[in-house]
């Protein structure tokens, strides 16, 4: 299982950070000790362990259905069986919010990681074109929840590839770069395009080359 960071005063389902979990938690004192295939609440245990009426409830519901949280039991339609992301949640970390002059600065070092990337790792298949920052960024928060990075990729440059040893595969040149990026903050997520077009929008660039 692995771990999962909630923002703190960030809502989530309605709650703030620290109350999804703590309400996480109690559905899950419903379940511990049993079997993955036992391991289901009923939705009104749900509602009360949110603290929701039953209106806010089914679209509570509803939305954690949606989003994987809980998966609707296929021959009990009012029970709900627990998943490992909704255990996540029950047992995620809460941190404060990213400071934008920080985000700024994490940004910048993105870019200097891809300059790196680009001079000089040779057995890298692939190389950086761009990089876009989106999500929160791209409001005027001063606090933010996330640092997205939208990374355009493409085949290493002839003339940048190594002349001695063996060249990676693109999956694990891939991940290289993924592991470089998200090392630099646990707000950082990668997301791998092809094409500028495929970035989620709005979305500004940081990072480009021309590959000259």
């Amino acid at each position: 299982m692995k771990t999962r960071t909630l923002v703190a005063h960030q809502r989530y389902y309605g709650l703030d950070a620290v109350q999804l979990r703590t309400a996480a938690g109690r559905v899950l004192t419903r379940v511990v000790g049993l079997p993955p295939a036992r391991a289901r609440v009923r939705a009104d245990h749900v509602r009360q362990d949110f603290a929701v009426n039953t209106v806010d409830g089914t679209a509570l519901l509803h939305q954690l259905v949606d989003d994987g949280l809980l998966k609707r039991h296929a021959t009990e339609p009012n029970d709900y069986e627990v998943t490992d992301a909704f255990r996540e949640v029950a047992a995620a970390r809460v941190v404060e919010p990213l400071p934008r002059g920080k985000a700024r600065l994490l940004v910048a070092r993105a870019a200097e990681i891809a300059t790196e990337v680009n001079a000089d790792w040779h057995r890298n298949p692939l190389e950086i074109a761009a990089i876009a920052v989106s999500g929160s960024y791209m409001s005027r928060d001063r606090q933010l929840s996330d640092l997205t990075l939208g990374v355009v990729v493409r085949h290493r440059n002839p003339d940048r590839r190594s002349r001695w040893g063996r060249m990676e595969n693109k999956p694990a040149g891939a991940q290289a770069i993924r592991e470089a990026l998200q090392a630099l903050s646990s707000f950082v997520a990668v997301h791998f395009v092809t094409d500028a077009a495929a970035l989620p929008r709005p979305f500004a660039i940081v990072f480009r080359d021309d590959g000259e």
